[in-house]
């Protein structure tokens, strides 16, 4: 019979797990690790963060099971943990389907890189089975939606012009939003090729400190521009200290936090009336799909949005193919 997750109010939180953690022997072996995702991997804060709050979780399952060293690990110990998150049998939330392979993808890097540093004799997680995912498709907007949502903020003001250049940046590049507002002015590069209209390319810094140079069209460059020689100089002017190189500033003059972009964002979204939802993705899902559906290489989609594999961006084919799939249903007089 399978166990009971316990009352919510008797499932540990996130910090007491890494309390446990921490006093286990297995600790020191674990941030030894997560010191090597950040100096020798170059791996993000937020991906850090991330690796370390499941670490924790799990090295506390290991505490309570008295292992103490990472020989003393075994396959099944690994099954077991993921049973216990599935379930919240080990004190803390249950954990649904994808959560629970992004904790297996934490806890496999854990153990390949034991077995490669010597630590262990075998890669005990190699052969733990991942649960198989539903894939979700991405959620677009449609061409008229983004254009309703970029022309929603006032070009009358400093925050209307940043926020408008933003939105035309983010729906142009595909880039993340922890990507654009990463962005310094100096990032930004115009050339002017004789008797041709101007390009202006932006270098984007993207997962694993990978650069990339991504185009701006003519309506971003334009945002751009109106943001850079109107809305941004005033917005630096509120800074009360030596002036920001950041590209998109805030009300204070400072860099635009993440979450005050996916606030921009949401806001914009609401005031233009649109009832789809709306998420960090949303402008990087409508930029990919609405160019694959224009005719556009998978190989040239995969560059502009930074994916190290074009298995990652084939999920946007799948997209336009399910698209079409509905169009044809609603239109052809023998489809239905």
């Amino acid at each position: 019979m399978a166990a009971q997750a316990e009352p919510a109010a008797q499932r540990q939180p996130a910090p007491a797990f890494r309390t446990v953690a921490q006093a286990s022997a297995l600790w020191p072996e674990v941030a030894d690790y997560l010191a090597h995702l950040r100096i020798e991997r170059g791996s993000s804060a937020n991906t850090l963060a991330s690796y370390e709050r499941d670490l924790a979780r799990y090295a506390a399952h290991l505490h309570l099971l008295g292992l103490q060293a990472p020989a003393q690990i075994d396959s099944g110990h690994i099954s077991e943990y993921l049973q216990a998150v599935t379930t919240g049998a080990d004190g803390g939330t249950a954990l649904a389907e994808r959560s629970v392979a992004r904790m297996l993808a934490a806890v496999r890097g854990l153990h390949k890189y034991w077995a490669q540093e010597g630590r262990t004799g075998y890669d005990a997680a190699a052969e733990v089975t991942a649960p198989k995912l539903a894939q979700s498709l991405p959620k677009a907007l449609s061409t008229d939606q983004v254009g309703q949502l970029i022309e929603t903020p006032s070009p009358a003001q400093p925050l209307g012009l940043r926020d408008r250049a933003l939105l035309e940046f983010l729906y142009a590049t595909g880039a993340r939003i922890t990507e654009a507002v990463s962005l310094d002015v100096d990032d930004v590069h115009a050339f002017q090729p004789a008797g041709e209209q101007g390009l202006v390319l932006v270098r984007v810094t993207g997962k694993g400190n990978k650069q990339r140079m991504v185009p701006l069209g003519r309506m971003a460059q334009k945002a751009l521009g109106d943001y850079l020689s109107a809305g941004r100089p005033a917005l630096a002017e509120k800074s009360g200290r030596r002036s920001s190189a950041a590209l998109f500033l805030n009300k204070l003059g400072g860099r635009l936090s993440r979450q005050s972009a996916w606030e921009v964002l949401k806001k914009t979204a609401e005031a233009a009336g649109i009832t789809a939802e709306v998420s960090p993705h949303t402008l990087r899902h409508s930029c990919a799909t609405h160019m694959l559906e224009g005719g556009a290489d998978i190989r040239t989609v995969q560059e502009l949005l930074g994916h190290a594999s074009v298995t990652t961006t084939q999920i946007y084919t799948k997209v336009t193919a399910e698209s079409l799939r509905e169009v044809y249903a609603s239109a052809h007089p023998r489809a239905r």
